[in-house]
């Protein structure tokens, strides 16, 4: 059985896989979900604990989550906002 690093490897091995996973590795919406993953891992707190200080339930966190990788859909930012202060950061935006 492989090793998910070494799953990750041979998938990426592949043309068309790499040429997809870059693409989608620049997009804002990976962007946006690495710094929201890395504020909410840095706090130390689950989903469930997110959704609690936001006051909504984990699934909605879940799908929060889930829908910043697919463009399909667009959190506002009050949602964001939300979610960045129950982590116990602040979102700042900036254009450059």
């Amino acid at each position: 059985m492989l090793t998910h690093d070494e799953l990750i490897a041979k998938m990426l091995a592949d043309p068309d896989v790499k040429a997809e996973y870059d693409r989608l590795n620049a997009s804002e919406e990976f962007l946006l979900l690495d710094i929201v993953l890395a504020a909410r891992k840095a706090s130390g707190l689950t989903q469930a604990e997110v959704a609690e200080r936001m006051g909504t339930q984990a699934p909605a966190v879940a799908r929060l989550e889930s829908s910043m990788t697919t463009g399909k859909h667009s959190p506002t930012l009050a949602t964001l906002r939300k979610y960045v202060e129950a982590c116990g950061k602040q979102l700042v935006i900036s254009v450059v």
